[in-house]
C-alpha cells in the first residue's frame, strides 16, 4: 500500500445554510468549518490547534429561493446580494484552509445529517474552487450513521433526541452555520470516544472467549 493510503482521518465538522433544497437551483448562503480531531484506527485525538473554525457568507447565485428557508436561517438575502463574498473566492478559500490544515492526513467531512451539507458543499467546491474539492468525491461520514451504528439501533430511533445525554453537546444549536459546525463537532468526538470505548469492551470480550460480544447479542437473529 502507498503511504496515502495509511493516512489518518482527518475530522472537519461542517455546516450550510441555504435558500432551499437543492445546490445549483438554490444558494448556499452561508456555511462554517471547525476541525474537531485525528484519529489513526486506535486513538482519537481532539483538536486543540488556534484557528480551527472557518465561516463564510456568500452572494446568492440565482434568483430562485424558498421563504420557508431563509426564515430557517435568518439570513438576509438582499443584503448577501450586495456584502456576502463571491462562490469562487469563498470556496477556494475554504479548499486552501482545509488543505493547510490536514497536510500528512486524509480530511474527512462530518455533519448531520451529511447528505444535505455534503451536497452543497460538493457541488460548490467543484464549481467554483480552485482544484476542485479538498475532500474529494466521497470523503465524507454522517454523524446519525453513525450513532446507529454503534448503538445497534434503527433509523427511527437514531435521532439526536433519542441519544443518551452523555453523548449530547453542550454547545447550542443556533442556525448559525458556524455554531452548529461546532455543536456537530462536538456530538462527533463525544460519539467516537462512545465507539472506541465500546470497541475495547468487545475486545475483551473476546479474549474472555466468548464468540459475540455480550452487547451485540440480543441484536442478532439466528439464521435458519
Amino acid at each position: 500500500m502507498t503511504e496515502s493510503k495509511n493516512r489518518p482521518d482527518f475530522y472537519i465538522s461542517a455546516d450550510v445554510e441555504t435558500d432551499g433544497p437543492v445546490p445549483g437551483r438554490f444558494s448556499l448562503l452561508s456555511f462554517g468549518l471547525t476541525v474537531v480531531g485525528t484519529f489513526n484506527a486506535n486513538v482519537f485525538k481532539p483538536w486543540t490547534e488556534p484557528d480551527r473554525t472557518f465561516y463564510r457568507e456568500l452572494k446568492p447565485i440565482s434568483d430562485n429561493y424558498q421563504e420557508e428557508a431563509l426564515e430557517v436561517n435568518g439570513l438576509d438575502r438582499e443584503r448577501l446580494m450586495i456584502e456576502g463574498e463571491d462562490p469562487q473566492e469563498a470556496m477556494t478559500a475554504a479548499a486552501e484552509w482545509v488543505k493547510a490544515r490536514s497536510d500528512g492526513y486524509r480530511p474527512i467531512l462530518v455533519a448531520y445529517p451529511v447528505a444535505f451539507d455534503w451536497a452543497f458543499l460538493y457541488w460548490y467546491f467543484e464549481s467554483f474552487a480552485e482544484g476542485g474539492s479538498p475532500f474529494g468525491h466521497s470523503s465524507c461520514l454522517d454523524i446519525r450513521t453513525l450513532y446507529q451504528a454503534v448503538a445497534g439501533t434503527v433509523f427511527d430511533r437514531s435521532g439526536k433526541s433519542a441519544m443518551p445525554a452523555f453523548l449530547r453537546p453542550a454547545s447550542p444549536h443556533t442556525h448559525n452555520a458556524l455554531d452548529d459546525a461546532i455543536e456537530q463537532g462536538e456530538l462527533f468526538a463525544n460519539l467516537m470516544g462512545w465507539a472506541i470505548r465500546r470497541r475495547a469492551h468487545v475486545r475483551q470480550t473476546e479474549r474472555a472467549g466468548d464468540t459475540e460480544p455480550a452487547w451485540l447479542m440480543p441484536h442478532i437473529t439466528p439464521i435458519a
